[in-house]
């Protein structure tokens, strides 16, 4: 748990830091049961995994470079603003 936790509190750095319009959750594989959210944000070695349970995944490399997640990010917003 400690990696993914890592990756939320960098992840919600960026968003607070770029005022995106994102809610971020903290849980493992089996809390995706029930999850409804529009993205799962994971390290890079589970997003194939993640997205084989039909969520939309997005992999994290170095899960604490902000650039890294905040390119992601953006991606996955401009994916969203695009369906509008």
């Amino acid at each position: 748990m400690g990696s993914s936790l890592m990756l939320k509190i960098k992840a919600d750095q960026v968003i607070s830091e770029n005022k995106y319009p994102i809610k971020t959750e903290h849980g493992n594989l089996d809390s995706l049961i029930g999850f409804d959210g529009d993205l799962v944000l994971t390290m890079s070695d589970l997003s194939d995994e993640v997205a084989r349970k039909g969520f939309y995944a997005v992999g994290i490399t170095n899960i604490v470079d902000k650039k890294e997640i905040k390119e992601k990010l953006e991606k996955f917003l401009a994916t969203k603003d695009e369906g509008k």
